[in-house]
């Protein structure tokens, strides 16, 4: 390897372990964003990441959900209109005061919650 390529091979390997770190800052800051949308649209009244409350855990639901291309699109009507029957007894209450696209964006947040023992 000439001097040229050490250097070039150098610069690669700072440039990746760069964008390695800006996107975790990148998905930290998602998180941060996702947790306070659902903080002020009420979600946290009922659920937790880790822990059933009144509803399942989201890391439960992303878990349940991980591997069904169908899950966002079902979920997101849901959370919309509430239901029932899914994770016991308790019925979730709708939340038509939270707009659909940010729906769709905690939806899409919660599923790609990796499992608890992933989350370090």
């Amino acid at each position: 390897m000439n001097r040229h390529s050490r250097r070039g091979a150098g610069l690669l390997s700072a440039l990746l372990l760069a964008g390695a770190a800006l996107a975790e800052t990148s998905h930290e800051a998602d998180d941060e964003a996702m947790i306070d949308l659902a903080w002020d649209s009420g979600c946290f009244n009922c659920h937790d990441l880790d822990n059933t409350l009144r509803g399942p855990a989201w890391r439960d639901v992303a878990e349940r959900y991980r591997d069904d291309d169908e899950a966002l699109a079902h979920l997101v009507v849901t959370v919309r209109d509430g239901g029932s029957g899914n994770w016991g007894e308790e019925r979730m209450t709708p939340n038509r005061r939270v707009a659909e696209e940010d729906i769709e964006r905690l939806v899409s947040w919660l599923l790609s919650l990796p499992p608890a023992e992933e989350s370090g």
